[in-house]
């Protein structure tokens, strides 16, 4: 059992205590981040006359060949450590000798894991931002191609009124849109160094905060040791960026599990992307959808876990916050597979754009149309509305639309009614007349898209701000 703190104590931890207690089964993939936290602070150490250039040198290039060694298969991370912190230490230790056991100078694993948390959650913003912007742009490829394809818009799961599939594909690219721009929030929030901290107190050698901050491209350092320390708000906010999400995506895989049923048979899923019944051969299951709905649970889980480890812990630090990162881990990976699969679902899609057309004329969807046109004719919205009301009951016991209604039919109804009334309530005519902005007629649809392109854009270039696990 490697461990950074046996001096005080005569006898051995209890075997289940340790393995209770260790963190290495999970935060082994902070490695990285604990390496480049290092190679930071010995750099600064070094240039405050801590240690000597050598010593500093002989460490970096110790960590360096420990982490090709990692991902080369040559040195296992195993449980014999307590955490990755240990198993760095000691195999540079063994390694380099002496100076290996200058490089925990001035610094805790208390400011040292609040560093690491930083930085893999500082790159997973930016992992995660590329894959919102994948979507984005999937889901406005796909407005430009169907302005003119009509579906039924839906209030309470009812046909409504009509609208085009590039309109109602636009309301997501908006819940995503808004998701990117909460990662942007989540960057700017979470971007200053805790690195010197120490345990909750500072420390006493002459440490230069700022350039380690520099040097790890944080804005500055962290304005109090014992916040620093025992801060998971910027956690908590990720958690809640992807949890909101997830919620876009699930209410998306809801659409799409109910687009795909035979009573609306809207879309066709890709076979790459279904599943068959083990008894049924007619199946074909919309489970990557269902799983995106499912596991969306699994990522609000993470961030209520979270919330309530937080909630009563004193100040500073207290081991209950080593339970931050498996759930955090998980969430991650769950979010970014879930967003991964269902843009490559949504390529791959096909939209079967007659049915779309034929359910939003089967479903009264021009009735507010309809009512609209008597409206302009003089009669009182309230009045027209009745009447349409009336009408609408007349078709639907004879089984038919208002246009499939002869002229004479509805005159019996209302006497404003005329010819004009079929290119009146025509789909073409009811989305096309819609021009306001963020409406589905065509011209409004256009400039909604060039305005994604333009945020997409600008997007793009902030998100370069973002930064990988590449910073020294």
């Amino acid at each position: 059992m490697a461990q950074l703190w046996g001096g005080r104590f005569e006898g051995e931890i209890n075997e289940l205590a340790w393995k209770f207690n260790a963190s290495i089964y999970f935060d082994k993939r902070l490695i990285k981040a604990d390496a480049i936290g290092s190679k930071a602070h010995v750099t600064m150490l070094a240039k405050q006359g801590i240690i000597t250039d050598e010593e500093r040198d002989q460490i970096i290039e110790g960590l360096d060949n420990i982490l090709e060694d990692v991902e080369n298969g040559k040195l296992e991370i195993t449980d014999k450590y307590e955490d990755v912190h240990s198993f760095l230490e000691a195999n540079l230790i063994d390694r380099i000798g002496d100076a290996g056991k200058k490089m925990h100078t001035g610094r805790s694993r208390n400011d040292q894991v609040a560093l690491d948390m930083r930085l893999f959650v500082r790159a997973e913003v930016k992992n995660v931002a590329g894959i919102i912007y994948e979507m984005l742009n999937t889901l406005n490829a796909l407005m430009k191609d169907n302005i003119h394809t009509y579906m039924p818009g839906f209030t309470h799961l009812q046909k409504a009124q009509p609208v085009t599939l590039s309109h109602h594909l636009g309301a997501y690219f908006e819940m995503f849109y808004r998701d990117s721009e909460r990662l942007l929030q989540v960057f700017e929030g979470m971007n200053y160094c805790p690195l010197g901290s120490g345990a909750l107190a500072g420390t006493t050698y002459p440490l230069d905060r700022s350039y380690t901050a520099e040097l790890l491209k944080f804005y500055e350092p962290t304005n109090n040791s014992m916040d620093s320390v025992s801060d998971r708000d910027y956690l908590i906010e990720f958690l809640s960026a992807l949890s909101i999400i997830m919620m876009h995506l699930s209410r998306f895989s809801e659409e799409v599990i109910i687009w795909n049923s035979n009573e609306y048979g809207f879309v066709t899923i890709d076979d790459a992307y279904s599943t068959g019944s083990s008894i049924m051969p007619q199946k074909k299951n919309p489970d990557i959808a269902e799983l995106v709905r499912g596991k969306t649970g699994r990522v609000y889980g993470a961030l209520n876990s979270l919330l309530v480890t937080m909630k009563g812990i004193p100040l500073a630090y207290d081991k209950d916050m080593q339970e931050d990162k498996e759930v955090s881990f998980d969430a991650i990976d769950t979010t970014k597979n879930c967003l991964i699969l269902f843009t490559d679902m949504l390529k791959t899609m096909k939209f079967n754009k007659d049915n779309m057309e034929k359910s939003a004329i089967r479903g009264f969807t021009d009735a507010t149309d309809a009512a609209d046109y008597l409206v302009n004719k003089g009669v009182p919205f309230r009045d027209a509305h009745g009447i349409i009301g009336r009408i609408v009951l007349h078709c639907i016991e004879k089984q038919c639309g208002i246009s499939d209604l002869t002229i004479d039919e509805l005159k019996t109804f209302a006497d404003q009614f005329d010819n004009d009334i079929y290119e009146a309530i025509s789909l073409k005519t009811c989305v096309e007349k819609r021009l306001t902005a963020g409406a589905p007629g065509p011209e409004a649809m256009k400039a909604s898209i060039k305005k994604n392109e333009e945020r997409l854009n600008e997007y793009w270039a902030n998100s370069e701000g973002f930064y990988t696990l590449e910073v020294i």
